[in-house]
């Protein structure tokens, strides 16, 4: 990061003195007194600290006087830009984002946190216009890209789409061993004027572009994540040992010689959560969630730690896992494989007939698994096959379809939305695409592991209502209600499709479980859910419990997973703590630590998104010329989103290739109606297209439709 694109020290500490009385003007002799700046030199730095904060507009400077900038029309956020070059800056509370044109961005890249100043308009447009007057905070550490050699011997790198918004030259003594047409991650060294090309060094070398690993890695790049860990957290890792102290084992419950089993996807490494089930003399069972005991090997602080916070989870890209702890622990040590000693942090539910909650226990376990299942094995026994643990596996079978009956009779949102899965060649190539099967041995782990979830939040719920709440902050899992506007949205987006809802009603679980229902099965599931989804406010991670209303649970928190995920480790710590009538994190410690949780998880998906992306494009790159049925799964302006029945691919046909008539876009009924013949591409009809093209690199795929479409609403 340059020098000029961010805050000196000396500018941030000025800011500080004057946020204290914000409304009040300081003398610069005053500051330079407080500051201790009597010589020469120090007084000149702070002479060019001042006028830097004046020309950022930070400050106000009259007479000797500084006072900060109280301008309301400055106002900070965070840009983004479409691909061509207008920027967008996110400020928080406003309702709509502020309009950048290119000419105004300033030194700002994608993802930079600015100061804008809003520009006066007489026309009241959508998005109000503003100019970039600060960087206050490059929103990437590096960025990703293709080197590229000019005619004249220099060399650039085009930016990925998603990395940066401009391209880069690069001096030759800066190409780190680079060849023409990698992948490349590189730095920003210097910019000097939105007109000159930024200058940037070469970090690392990803690989040829458009092979698969220089794809993948290039995905993770755009995202700011990175495939290594650093040589200390491996050799902390690598120290670790496999074996288990007796003195340990006697601090602990020893579960090793109770029937315990584990179910997982085939391909699994990581197993963070094991079962176990009794029947009890009273009639009532007696369920253990064992979860592996990751905090007792990472330990806070330690570079172990600090690597797992900075990553916060693991990253499943469509062929291959970015984990969140090293491979050592994430499938050694701590992974609960069958046959071997684990510690645990197990959480013990006796439930009665109708799947209450009677009474529990969290403990710090050793256990002993006797047997691994992948989904489609425990899927065998649930429907009748034998087994050694055929009586354990039928008997969690049967609690979870109790607690899932309970769970949507009590307000949860039955959201099964399918997911493509890709068959890929040696070459990480995509053969096939095909759906996941969902199977009940899925269901059956999830209410296993929503019970205890549910039961640790409840637990501190428990030890807050008995003392002052402060003493005992906890670190929930929260989903707040959905957004009225946007299900408005959605509401107007099915009515032509035959569906209608008062918005008072939709707003309800019970409602929008009924839209699911409604669709389950037909082309428009797929849109509906996606559409519903969306509307919905996300998940996060928070210590102010507002409960999950996607659940349906007033306290709810993440316990199950942390080998892949940084707030159950987090949990397990205040957990502990607790057991021992400790404190361990403040409230706004916690409020940040949701804030930098939610935001990791946010870029995993969207990794995990791009990678999806990437492959379907890749499929489709062998099909270009051929026919599909789909659905129009968005409309817009511009053109129409389409969705492929058989493979879940999206893309668009362009309002250009909608040929024989001029076509207009109607907002209310969202369709491109042609002025002349009236005919109609509306949200949910059913279509045939062809693959006109794709584009790897910024993972698009055209199409152009072929013949009529037709309505698939009732």
């Amino acid at each position: 990061m340059s020098r000029n694109d961010r805050l000196s020290s000396l500018e941030e500490t000025l800011l500080q003195l004057l946020s204290i009385h914000p409304e009040k003007k300081i003398h610069q002799n005053e500051l330079q007194e407080t500051l201790e700046m009597y010589s020469k030199k120090e007084y000149k730095r702070l002479q060019k600290a001042l006028t830097s904060l004046s020309n950022k507009q930070r400050v106000r400077i009259h007479q000797g006087w500084v006072r900060l900038n109280r301008d309301h029309s400055v106002m900070e956020g965070r840009i983004e830009f479409n691909q061509r070059g207008t920027g967008f800056v996110i400020v928080e509370g406003l309702d709509e984002d502020l309009r950048v044109h290119a000419s105004d961005a300033g030194l700002a890249l994608a993802g930079d946190r600015v100061a804008v100043k809003v520009l006066k308009s007489k026309k009241q447009a959508r998005n109000p216009k503003a100019k970039v007057v600060d960087v206050l905070e490059r929103g990437s550490s590096f960025y990703v890209g293709t080197l590229r050699k000019t005619e004249s011997d220099t060399y650039l790198i085009e930016s990925d789409r998603k990395s940066a918004n401009v391209d880069f030259f690069v001096k030759k003594e800066d190409l780190n061993g680079a060849q023409e047409g990698e992948k490349v991650t590189f730095n920003l060294e210097n910019w000097v004027h939105r007109q000159a090309l930024p200058q940037a060094k070469i970090l690392s070398r990803l690989g040829k572009s458009g092979t698969n690993d220089a794809n993948m890695l290039s995905i993770l790049a755009e995202n700011g994540l990175i495939a290594d860990f650093p040589s200390q957290v491996e050799a902390e890792a690598d120290a670790i040992p496999l074996t288990i102290e007796q003195s340990v084992i006697d601090q602990r419950i020893d579960f090793r010689n109770k029937t315990v089993f584990t179910i997982d996807p085939v391909d699994a490494k990581d197993f963070d959560d094991a079962l176990s089930i009794e029947e009890l003399e009273n009639g009532h069972l007696r369920l253990g969630v064992h979860i592996a005991d990751v905090t007792h090997y990472v330990q806070s602080g330690s570079a172990l730690d600090e690597e797992a916070h900075k990553r916060a989870t693991s990253i499943y890209l469509v062929d291959r896992v970015i984990p969140m702890l090293p491979e050592r622990l994430s499938n050694g040590v701590c992974s609960l494989r069958p046959k071997e000693d684990k510690l645990c942090y197990s959480c013990f539910m006796e439930v009665n007939l109708k799947a209450e909650l009677v009474r529990y226990e969290i403990k710090e376990t050793v256990i002993h698994s006797d047997h691994r299942f992948t989904y489609e094995q425990a899927q065998e026994i649930l429907d009748g096959n034998d087994h050694f643990l055929s009586k354990e596996v039928n008997l969690v079978g049967e609690l979870a379809k109790k607690l899932l009956k309970k769970r949507f009779k009590e307000g949860a949102i039955d959201f099964d939305t399918p997911e493509p899965r890709f068959v890929l060649n040696d070459k990480g190539e995509p053969e096939k695409v095909i759906l996941k099967k969902r199977l009940f041995a899925h269901r059956l782990i999830e209410e296993c592991m929503l019970l205890a979830n549910r039961t640790v939040a409840e637990h501190v719920q428990h030890l807050r209502d008995q003392t002052k709440k402060d003493a005992f902050p906890f670190f929930y899992r929260i989903h707040d209600r959905p957004d009225e506007k946007k299900l408005a949205d959605v509401l107007e987006q099915v009515r032509p499709l035959g569906i209608s809802f008062q918005m008072e009603e939709l707003a309800k679980p019970a409602s929008i479980n009924q839209l699911l229902e409604r669709v389950k099965g037909t082309p428009m599931e797929y849109i509906v859910n996606g559409l519903t989804l969306r509307a919905m406010a996300k998940a996060v991670y928070s210590p102010d419990n507002l409960g999950h209303f996607g659940l349906g649970f007033h306290h709810y928190a993440h316990f199950t997973s942390p080998i892949r995920r940084y707030p159950d480790v987090i949990v397990h710590r205040l957990l502990k703590a607790y057991a021992q009538n400790k404190k361990i994190y403040e409230l706004n410690q916690l409020r940040k630590e949701g804030e930098h949780c939610s935001m990791r998880e946010k870029v995993a998906v969207d990794a995990e998104r791009d990678s999806i992306k990437l492959k379907q494009v890749e499929y489709l790159s062998k099909h270009v010329g051929e026919e599909f049925s789909g659905v129009i799964s968005g409309v817009m302006e511009r053109g129409i989103f389409v969705t492929l029945d058989d493979v879940f691919c999206e893309g668009m046909i362009r309002v250009g290739d909608l040929k024989g008539d001029y076509f207009h876009y109607e907002p209310r009924s969202h369709a491109l109606i042609g002025r002349r013949s009236g005919a109609r591409y509306q949200l949910g009809d059913a279509i045939t297209v062809k693959v006109d093209a794709v584009n790897p690199e910024k993972r698009q795929i055209d199409f152009v439709p072929v013949g009529r479409n037709k309505s698939t609403r009732s």
